[in-house]
């Protein structure tokens, strides 16, 4: 599976840093959605679902967790601690989330408003969908 993550560049200086996300420039779509986690405990996953369209960049604004991506042929596990890092995860991949530290924000960024008929929640589901 072909990973990739996003390097966005920092400004700063002695005052602190700064990254800025501007879509179709380092953010490869447009914005639809933004949504946040955190105070997520201790033994926690999740995620668990897939999504038939939808387009995502995972990045951890704080903190540190895992996810676990799987395109149904290969499963890959992946350390997100970096704030200046995007995790871009394409349609139809599975993917959990665990590990998370306790002062972990995790900032996800979507291609396309929230749309319950576009997640495939069910792992046989999925594996039968990717088979297609």
């Amino acid at each position: 599976m072909d990973i990739k993550l996003i390097q966005l560049q920092k400004h700063g200086d002695e005052r602190g840093k700064l990254v800025a996300l501007e879509e179709t420039k380092n953010i490869p779509f447009p914005i639809k959605r933004v949504y946040y986690m955190f105070e997520t405990g201790e033994d926690v996953r999740r995620g668990f679902h897939a999504h038939k369209e939808l387009k995502q960049v995972a990045i951890v604004v704080r903190g540190s967790c895992r996810f676990v991506l799987d395109d149904g042929k290969e499963r890959v596990e992946i350390l997100l601690d970096n704030p200046a890092q995007g995790l871009l995860i394409e349609s139809v991949v599975w993917r959990e989330m665990y590990d998370f530290s306790d002062d972990c924000v995790l900032m996800v960024l979507a291609d396309r408003l929230y749309d319950e008929s576009d997640y495939i929640r069910d792992y046989e589901i999925f594996i039968s969908e990717v088979a297609k």
